[in-house]
């Protein structure tokens, strides 16, 4: 037969992998190597040429998009149906094998999936009733705990409670949840590879007539899996299998979710005699993105190596820019998005990239200023994120004890034991009586709430009374800092997964920021108004415009687990920072640092032209102003592949250094004898911290972080500082 179709499109590398013998095969496939390519001409070779029928193939990927888009493919190349192909994700996969064969795993017929969100209520209605406190057995812990389990493949028989009662809490809710869901027919997401990997244990008649069918089992993105997704494919091949994967260690960057890189390596000893075949070719990135991104990933150890390379042109240096702070950085990017679209380029052609959301903030103000629509990709915008939303409805609250959406939003959060009959009371009083929520509370509802309830209602009111009197007189930044410590949400949200919690934590502390660095508006309205009220109005306005419509051109913002398997013409790698990128609970764990520096490769290799990396030495935080390093990435990159954009009359040391630096800078003087760190008064704005330099003569400008005044630069020549 003509098998021109399927291998003439391949390079050299694939067209081995695609037309490998009868054995197990591991493809190991750099980014933008074709991998997809690969998989489906692989399946096309074993339907066409070795006569496999399309029904006796299961291929597996991570997302339903991935999975429609492999469908469609195979489709297209093969001429013909493939809609009663197992093409699919793991869950859906487990799904499709546990509705055929429900008796045989213990399910009734009718079994109903449930997500996230309603396995989290199941688990709260389970401690309401247990009397147990919710403060302490937090629903989302519970989740995060069975959830986890579930991913190792174990049954809270199979659970050790090491000698502590915690622990042993938590495999009773385990048992507890679990007796509920059989009850009522119910299977979370991690219950469906759990349930199926046992189906198959426990059926050995049935796990061999599907190892029969199935000796031909393929996997897509093979290093994200986790212990259970790999044990439900070893299991399935068996002896006799021949399963074929492609994956890259160089961009394994879910560890946080329970991915194991070394899956990669444990492969080749669980199957043995499997031939490894490297994808090298880059059809995505320039030469010099490519070889920056190879010189970052060579400093990880234990890979399995290759070298990403292209037969295209080296094309455009990486361009390096050393911003001032971040919001210098976000102007930056926002004057090369302008002057690109100006051009006639698409903005959807452009994605800003950043290690964290909270990032995303000066960049979409940055943005707003501009006009410039954009797309927080995979997420919310800052202001719609629901640990910011629920800070201000706090200070709302203080500001207007009227209000009543910000009433509702945090009457029970954290909980306090105001659950939804109570308020409901309130409402029903407020209605009747034509009065605030808050006015409805302050009379217990008219006395119709038991004493429990209206106790637990009038702490709440208090609280809000003592933030309201704590703030008062204070300045903008430090009633939400106030508000932000005071109220409960950092205790409350900090006891969520431990990336999850970082990343709300991260967006309040640059909440913060946000307030110190707001500025009203120059017009009359604003000037009417107090910082407070400018602020929560500023709030209000940026949560309900500016990002793209569906169908609008617009600039893609996201962080770069998001980017993961997406490309774009202009990139923006932002944020490259020692203790940002890589992140501090990084820096002395190396395991942590080296999945940080495949997360600083994925972003490179996402870029296919123009790549812009761009770090600050300063950058707000938590409403202070913290001196910053270049990211030791930055210094992995040689040299003669960067082009360094500075600002004009800007004097910096390299930022290229073989070693990485220490996170704390060595003082820098000014021409006027000023040292980074010292103190200084001002007539006019007081007492402050020297922060920042540049330039020389009398173009020689300082940086000055005030107390009471902010941060302000000042041109040395007038500024009249004295040493204090």
């Amino acid at each position: 037969m003509d098998v021109t179709p399927i291998i003439d499109p391949l390079n050299d590398a694939q067209r081995q992998a695609v037309t490998a013998p009868d054995e197990p095969v591991l493809v190991v496939a750099g980014a933008g190597s074709g991998k997809t390519r690969v998989l489906v001409h692989r399946i096309a070779w074993l339907v066409q040429v070795e006569n496999v029928s399309p029904l006796a193939i299961l291929a597996v990927t991570f997302t339903n998009k991935a999975a429609a888009e492999m469908r469609g493919r195979i489709g297209a190349l093969l001429e013909m149906p493939v809609d009663a192909m197992w093409v699919g994700t793991f869950h859906g996969l487990a799904h499709r094998l546990l509705r055929r064969h429900w008796r045989e795993a213990g399910l009734p017929q009718d079994f109903q999936i449930i997500d996230a969100d309603d396995q989290q209520r199941l688990l709260r209605r389970l401690v309401r009733d247990l009397e147990l406190d919710e403060g302490t057995w937090v629903p989302r812990e519970i989740q995060w705990f069975i959830n986890g389990q579930k991913d190792e493949g174990k049954r809270p028989d199979h659970i050790s409670d090491d000698g502590e009662p915690a622990r042993r809490q938590l495999i009773h809710l385990y048992r507890e949840y679990q007796q509920i869901c059989e009850n009522r027919g119910l299977v979370d997401f991690a219950e469906l590879l759990l349930r199926a990997h046992e189906l198959w244990l426990n059926n050995p008649e049935l796990l061999a007539r599907y190892q029969r069918r199935f000796r031909h089992v393929l996997v897509d993105e093979f290093q994200d899996t986790n212990a259970i997704q790999y044990a439900w494919l070893r299991i399935l091949a068996g002896k006799n299998g021949v399963p074929f994967v492609v994956g890259d260690d160089d961009q394994s960057i879910y560890r946080w979710r329970g991915a194991r890189m070394e899956h990669l390596g444990r492969f080749q000893k669980d199957f043995p005699g499997t031939q490894t075949i490297k994808l090298e070719q880059n059809y995505r990135s320039s030469g010099t993105i490519l070889k920056a991104a190879n010189a970052i990933i060579s400093n990880n150890a234990g890979r399995l190596g290759k070298e990403l390379w292209t037969d295209g042109s080296d094309g455009e240096p990486l361009r390096l820019y050393n911003a001032y702070n971040e919001r210098d950085e976000a102007d930056f990017v926002t004057a090369r998005l302008q002057d690109w679209s100006t051009k006639g380029n698409a903005r959807s052609d452009c994605a800003v990239l950043y290690g964290s959301n909270a990032q995303s903030r000066v960049f979409e103000e940055a943005l707003l200023r501009e006009n410039i629509p954009y797309r927080v990709y995979g997420g919310l915008r800052f202001f719609e994120r629901a640990e910011i939303k629920d800070a201000l409805a706090y200070i709302r609250l203080i500001a207007n004890r009227n209000d009543d959406p910000s009433f509702e939003r945090v009457v029970n959060l954290p909980t306090r034991g105001i659950g939804a009959r109570t308020v409901e009371a309130v409402r029903g009083y407020a209605r009747a009586y034509s009065s605030s929520l808050w006015q409805s509370a302050c009379s217990s509802a008219g006395g119709q709430l038991p004493g429990r309830a209206a106790n637990a209602l009038q702490a709440f009111m208090q609280l809000i009374e003592n933030l309201a009197a704590d703030t008062d007189g204070l300045a903008l930044h430090e009633i939400v800092d106030h508000v932000v410590r005071q109220s409960g949400i950092i205790d409350h949200y900090r006891k969520e997964p431990r990336d999850r919690a970082e990343a709300r934590l991260e967006n309040l502390d640059e909440l913060v920021s946000a307030a110190r660095g707001f500025e009203p508006a120059d017009n009359e309205e604003e000037q009417d108004m107090t910082p407070l009220q400018a602020f929560l109005a500023h709030a209000v306005l940026e949560s309900g415009e500016g990002q793209g419509d569906s169908w609008e051109d617009c600039v893609q913002l996201m962080t770069l687990h998001s980017a993961k398997g997406l490309e774009f013409p202009m990139v923006f790698l932002t944020g490259l920072e020692e203790g940002l990128f890589p992140h501090r609970r990084s820096l002395n764990d190396p395991g942590g640092l080296e999945e940080e520096r495949r997360l600083c490769y994925v972003g490179a290799t996402r870029a296919m032209e123009t790549l812009y990396v761009s770090h600050a030495e300063q950058r707000r935080m938590h409403g202070v102003d913290n001196l910053c390093t270049p990211s030791r990435f930055i210094s992995e990159i040689p040299q003669e592949l960067v082009e360094e954009i500075r600002p004009a009359l800007r004097v910096s040391r390299p930022v290229f250094r073989r070693e990485p630096s220490s996170p704390f800078r060595e003082p820098r003087e000014t021409d006027k004898g000023l040292s980074l760190g010292q103190r200084v008064r001002h007539q006019k704005f007081g007492e402050g911290v020297v922060l920042n330099c540049e330039g020389a003569g009398t173009h020689a400008r300082v940086q000055v972080n005030f107390e009471t005044a902010g941060t302000k630069w000042l041109v040395m020549s007038y500024a009249g500082l004295e040493l204090v």
